[in-house]
């Protein structure tokens, strides 16, 4: 198993017994490695001591890792409520809330050795003082001055924001009556062989102008994304976030699901429902940063700079205007671990996709750095060793505890072993975003002539990842949808997508081009790509519009803020043959399961044709690129023999193709090596068209 892609670098995977147990083991499999010993061995052991010292004084990984029944609000049997708070640089602390009339002095806390606050409310007649779904606040007084000042309790559950009167959140106590509470009726899906990813958002999955509901996502898009194929959703923005415009990238509360799309039993029928479809249902986790609010966030929450957070420069993240944490710190470390936890326990949901682990990894955060693959960049003082560790070991506490649990790794720089093992020393994720192909489209739509699109730069920007680094491949994901960029078709088909989607209308050279070129691109990353795929929400369709929150900016309008589903369902416009391409193209996948399958052999990648195959699980894959020549009984060489049948043309007429492909064509092979393959077989491959093989025997 090669693992360094850039450098065809082939070694054996090491026997068992033969790998190293001190985090050199991944040096077995990629010797590039090797200089770097010290470097890797000192990250794992600070690992091994974190477990260790968890152990010791925790009780292990499973009851660390369980802090939210240890901090925030808990209701015991007798009807009393117990809350835990850690502020160490608090002087006094009191819990004040609509139960005491917000009386500043009526429920004082008591303050033990390790800086934690605790306080009983004793319970009337066997039920809580505290009534379901009122609001308080932690009231601390604070060094210098004496000040008091109010802050939301770190672990509280749900907080919500009445715009009318303050942007402020407001914590509520939760504590729902049994018979009230949402029971889970299906069980998790296994992991799947194959992730095919729908990115999603909810408040924008409506066509209509406003904040969309986990009700309406459950009723009107689950089977939508069920209907298309897909069998993985990543959920973005549902950890709560004040500023509905961040995209859900500043938290400010780590452990309440957003109340903007509805209640949490909304979000638990959300997850339960996709599970009884077989969907595996992912969280994106925003552990990179945190909101720098401090009314309603972690910041300055005991007035000291740095309780959850590096204090000074080294605690802020200059780009983003957000709050680092201190990964070294142990309450910290157990903060973000028992978040987790949370969100795999109380939600059901199966996995995460982490989000700017890039600004995790390196002191510099990324900021003003390119990175050029060159190996001392991942190593050395740029590194933030704690950011590092503190992956590890949540990569090791989620695959431990849940062995079916997916972790993605939003990263940009290409850290080696950021999908290897904790045990060879790597980083422990499942899967890395393969983030420089969507870039690749996008510059070349901006400033290359389709004949000047360069094969060979195509296949190895799709093939240039760590063999044995599992990815997930994209054409376009939510960076390429919002204000100041565009979609894919809307860079192929710009203005015309407002005036010749009708197929009332002339199909113009421009949306000829745009409809082919949409299909041929996101085929080529399904199938040479990695080993996942994504696709954002709408963008299989080609959506005609930018993503564009309410804000200051444009007056607060929904307008761009919301997906145009209605387009798609309108056979009257050509959206719904994109649509249609996309359903078949993962219910081919699902089939013949190439993204499981070893990564492919590429036979021919001619410059002047433009023509790209390559074989994978069994299929042949052939690719038209160029804008004009199409090529009749065009040979290409094939390892095994016997005859073909196509599974997938993107000239369908049923995709909107021109139909010049005969679908039910048999090709035979001929017994003579071409391109490095022991058989051939003759095609018709039109101008801009793509069209995939298999066997017959296994139609």
């Amino acid at each position: 198993m090669a693992l360094n892609g850039n450098s065809g670098n082939s070694v054996t995977d090491p026997a068992p017994g033969q790998i190293p147990n001190d985090g050199t083991g991944i040096v077995e499999l990629d010797g590039y490695l090797s200089p770097f010993k010290d470097a890797l061995r000192s990250r794992y052991a600070k690992t091994k001591q974190w477990l260790k010292t968890i152990d010791e004084t925790e009780g292990g990984l499973e009851k660390f890792t369980r802090g939210y029944e240890l901090f925030g609000f808990h209701v015991l049997d007798n009807g009393d409520v117990k809350y835990r708070e850690w502020a160490p640089n608090a002087l006094r602390a009191y819990l004040i809330g609509d139960f005491n009339n917000w009386d500043r002095d009526a429920t004082p806390m008591h303050k033990n050795e390790f800086g934690v606050f605790e306080v009983t409310v004793p319970g009337k007649n066997g039920q809580p003082a505290i009534p379901h779904d009122s609001k308080l606040k932690i009231s601390f007084v604070v060094p210098n001055d004496q000040a008091r000042q109010e802050r939301i309790p770190a672990w509280i559950k749900r907080v919500t924001q009445d715009l009318t009167v303050s942007p402020v959140y407001d914590a509520r106590f939760r504590n729902p009556p049994k018979e009230e509470s949402y029971v889970f009726k299906n069980k998790r899906p296994p992991k799947p062989k194959s992730a095919r990813i729908y990115e999603a958002h909810v408040g924008i999955s409506s066509p209509e102008p406003k904040v969309a509901t986990y009700k309406e996502f459950t009723q009107n898009i689950l089977p939508r994304i069920k209907k298309l194929g897909y069998n993985v959703i990543q959920l973005m923005a549902i950890m709560e976030h004040a500023y509905y415009a961040s995209f859900g990238y500043q938290i400010n509360s780590f452990f309440a699901a957003s109340s903007r799309y509805g209640p949490p039993d909304d979000l638990k029928e959300l997850i339960d429902t996709a599970h009884g479809m077989g969907i595996t249902v992912l969280l994106d986790v925003v552990h990179s940063h945190a909101s720098k609010n401090v009314l309603d966030g972690l910041n300055m929450f005991d007035n000291s700079d740095h309780l959850y957070f590096h204090e000074g420069g080294k605690g802020r993240h200059d780009l983003w205007d957000s709050r680092l944490f201190n990964y070294g710190n142990h309450e910290v470390m157990r903060f973000l671990m028992s978040n987790l936890r949370f969100w795999m326990e109380e939600y059901q949901f199966d996995g995460f996709r982490f989000d700017g682990v890039t600004s995790m990894l390196y002191t510099h955060h990324g900021i003003g750095t390119g990175f050029s693959g060159g190996y001392h960049e991942y190593f050395g003082p740029a590194v933030d060793e704690e950011g590092v560790v503190y992956l590890m070991l949540a990569n090791e506490m989620l695959h431990q505890l849940y062995p079916d649990c997916i972790t993605i790794a939003e990263d940009v720089s290409g850290m080696p072993g950021l999908c290897v093992p904790l045990s060879l020393g790597g980083i422990g994720f499942d899967y890395r975003l393969a983030m420089a192909v969507p870039d690749l489209y996008i510059k070349w739509l901006k400033e290359k002539e389709d004949i000047d699109w360069d094969m060979g730069n195509l296949v190895f920007t799709l093939t240039n990842r760590r063999h044995g680094e599992k990815t997930i491949a994209y054409a376009e994901s939510h960076d390429q949808a919002l204000v100041g960029d565009k979609t894919l078709l809307f860079w192929l088909c710009d203005a015309q997508m407002y005036t010749n989607m009708s197929v009332l209308t002339e199909e113009t050279p421009v949306i000829s081009r745009g409809l082919s070129l949409h299909k041929l691109i996101r085929l080529i990353t399904h199938g040479l790509g990695g080993e996942g795929y994504l696709n954002f929400e709408g963008n299989e369709f080609g959506h005609p519009e930018w993503l564009d929150f309410p804000r200051e900016g444009n007056g607060n309008s929904f307008k761009y803020a919301r997906r145009q589903f209605n387009l798609v369902d309108d056979n009257l416009l050509r959206y719904h043959f994109l649509n249609d391409f996309d359903s078949k193209m993962q219910w081919t996948e699902e089939k013949y399961g190439w993204l499981h399958s070893p990564q492919a052999y590429v036979s021919l990648k001619n410059e002047d044709d433009k023509v790209i195959v390559f074989e994978r699980a069994g299929l042949l894959w052939i690719f038209n690129f160029h804008p004009s020549n199409s090529f009749t009984d065009y040979r290409v060489g094939v390892e095994q023999e016997g005859t073909y049948r196509i599974v997938l043309n993107t000239d369908s007429k049923d995709f909107g193709g021109h139909g010049n492909i005969d679908e039910g064509s048999r090709f035979f092979t001929t017994p003579f090596a071409w391109n490095n393959r022991k058989n051939f077989l003759q095609v018709y491959i039109p101008s801009r068209t793509a069209i995939v093989l298999a066997l017959e025997n296994t139609l």
